[in-house]
C-alpha cells in the first residue's frame, strides 16, 4: 500500500533522475527560480528565459507583510 502511493516517484526518479533529483534539490533549499544565481544558471542552459516567475505575480507589486483592513 505504501508502495504504491510512492510508485509515481520512483518512476519520475527512474525516467529522468538529474531533472528529478534537482528539483527536489532546488525544493528542499526553497530556491526561487526569479532569484539572480539560479536564473543566470538557467539562461545558459536554456539559452531562453521563458519562465515566468510566480512569486511576483502572486503579491501584485504590494508588501510582503501583514496588511491592515477596515470593517464597517
Amino acid at each position: 500500500m505504501f508502495i504504491d502511493e510512492l510508485s509515481p516517484i520512483f518512476k519520475e526518479f527512474t525516467q529522468h533522475p538529474v531533472s528529478f533529483l534537482g528539483g527536489f534539490v532546488s525544493g528542499v533549499l526553497r530556491l526561487n527560480l526569479a532569484d539572480d544565481p539560479v536564473k543566470s544558471w538557467l539562461d545558459k542552459q536554456t539559452g531562453s528565459t521563458s519562465y515566468t516567475s510566480s512569486a511576483t505575480e502572486a503579491h501584485n507589486g504590494k508588501a510582503a507583510g501583514p496588511q491592515q483592513i477596515a470593517i464597517d
